[in-house]
């Protein structure tokens, strides 16, 4: 890696939010952008595309001031845990509903960590299904099922 980037992992963490937040303001450019007041189908995307955009060009920035660790080794095994749950959280969520969904997103996450913790998953997956419940489904009104049709609900 070059001297002149001193900290790599922010290095490549600004790259990669970059990346995400450009990608969503060009995808939004398709969609009616509205309002403050009225929001349109771009809104949303486009400002939190920005936002992340601003994000990840602060985070280069800084990885060019900032001594910082290299990057090691790169875990596929990990990756794809964290790839694989975020697809059957969307898979899962209607057929199986909200609570089984965040609960395998959460557990298979949680099980990429070289710190994971049964227990402390367990909790930390419980205080989120609350969470999301009490947020998405009851507070929102967002059209999700709590416990899917697969389960006869």
């Amino acid at each position: 890696m070059s001297r002149f980037i001193r900290h790599p992992r922010d290095f490549w963490s600004g790259v990669m939010f970059m990346c995400f937040g450009l990608a969503a303001v060009v995808i939004g450019q398709d969609y009616p952008m509205g309002t403050g007041g009225r929001m349109g189908a771009a809104y949303f995307p486009v400002v939190l595309g920005v936002l992340l955009s601003l994000i990840g060009l602060a985070t280069t920035l800084r990885s060019l001031r900032k001594q910082g660790e290299r990057i090691e080794n790169f875990s596929i095994r990990d990756t794809a845990l964290v790839l694989g749950s975020v697809f059957l959280f969307g898979a899962l969520v209607r057929g199986a509903g909200l609570v089984v969904a965040v609960s395998v997103l959460l557990m298979g996450s949680a099980y990429a960590s070289e710190k994971f913790n049964l227990k402390v998953s367990i909790l930390i997956t419980i205080a989120a299904v609350v969470f999301c419940v009490l947020v998405f489904v009851k507070g929102l009104g967002l059209p999700l099922p709590i416990f899917g049709p697969w389960f006869g609900a």
